[in-house]
């Protein structure tokens, strides 16, 4: 498949900057695979298009604050986001770094703009860094850190050392920490909406991936097959994986909110569709022609052009459809990405 026929145009001013007002108030546009039909709704709406029966399979990854802000001993400004701990140290991306040397210590603020710490700089693959600082990553980035949005949302500095965002860029029910980007298409479910869904008799599950910074990153080369796509951690216990096996067996189908939940499922899902308990990094790359094996509906957000979640979607529900229903929601005003509107495709 080539690249460009993940392309799509969207005009800037639906970039979303800031998300609805009421998380469950976002619009809802709901694909019937089957009769090839598009409706718009409100996302509250979504419980009308779930059955007793199925079973609702969430990711409770939590979003660090993995966004952080310093400078070097010269008073230049350094921003990072933070990635994994290793024994080693933070692994990290940082910017405004070309001038910064290995071995080189930096001055870590925290979240009033104060000098907390220090760290030393050490260069690692792919342009990355890591951070030789003492502490425990969470409790360090717990004083330091700052919603990790992605580029597209637009803050400045003053903005972006916001309690705001960080309690909006994470789901109600986000549990295990580990995300630096959240799984959005969760960000609409509220506790009441929840409790709603399962009161008419839908299982709930969890399932947990920890989202990377990869995950929003277009495809560069020229035909998607060639693109290597990144690892995610992921993991599925035994008393999860058994409510969804037995939503499965007797009859419902398993509606996955968000493509990190389509793809732990996916990776865990035997050929049979019996969901395994296990944990790992999933490099599970989903494109057309891939037959899914258990996952029977989704709920997710609009996707950046030439992602590798688009692709994702468009092995669900088919390409063209699924490029059909964007051209839709352009005309429809409907807002895009993280912050954005869902949709839910059965």
């Amino acid at each position: 498949m080539k690249t460009d026929e993940l392309d799509y145009y969207l005009p800037a001013e639906l970039i979303a900057q800031q998300p609805s007002d009421v998380r469950s108030q976002s619009k809802l546009m709901v694909l019937d695979r089957r009769e090839k039909s598009i409706c718009g709704r409100v996302f509250k709406d979504v419980i009308e298009y779930l059955r007793a029966g199925d079973c609702l399979v969430l990711n409770d990854t939590r979003v660090l604050p993995a966004r952080f802000y310093g400078h070097r001993d010269t008073g230049a400004k350094i921003e990072g986001l933070f990635l994994l701990q290793t024994p080693d140290g933070w692994e990290v991306m940082l910017k405004n770094s070309r001038k910064l040397k290995a071995g080189e210590e930096i001055v870590l603020c925290d979240v009033a703009g104060k000098d907390y710490c220090r760290a030393v700089a050490q260069l690692a693959a792919d342009g990355q860094w890591k951070l030789k600082v003492a502490g425990d990553a969470e409790d360090v980035l717990a004083k330091i850190g700052f919603a990790p949005l992605p580029p597209y949302i637009k803050r400045n500095a003053c903005d972006a050392r916001t309690e705001y965002d960080r309690q909006r860029y994470q789901t109600v029910y986000a549990r295990q920490a580990g995300a630096v980007a959240a799984p959005t298409a969760g960000l609409h479910f509220t506790d009441e909406l929840l409790g709603q869904i399962e009161s008419t008799g839908v299982k709930i599950a969890y399932v947990t991936l920890h989202v990377g910074a990869g995950t929003f990153k277009p495809v560069a080369v020229e035909n998607l097959d060639e693109h290597e796509i990144h690892s995610e951690r992921f993991s599925v216990d035994e008393h999860n994986a058994e409510i969804i096996n037995q939503a499965r067996v007797a009859g419902g189908r398993i509606v996955a909110v968000g493509t990190t939940a389509v793809r732990t499922l996916e990776t865990a899902a035997g050929e049979d569709g019996r969901v395994r308990a296990c944990s790992g990094d999933t490099r599970l790359f989903i494109m057309p022609g891939y037959e899914y094996k258990i996952v029977g509906a989704m709920i997710t957000n609009f996707h950046l052009p030439k992602s590798t979640l688009l692709a994702l979607v468009g092995a669900f529900a088919g390409m063209d459809f699924v490029l059909q229903a964007y051209r839709k929601a352009v005309n429809d005003r409907y807002r895009f990405y993280s912050y954005g509107d869902a949709m839910m495709i059965f």
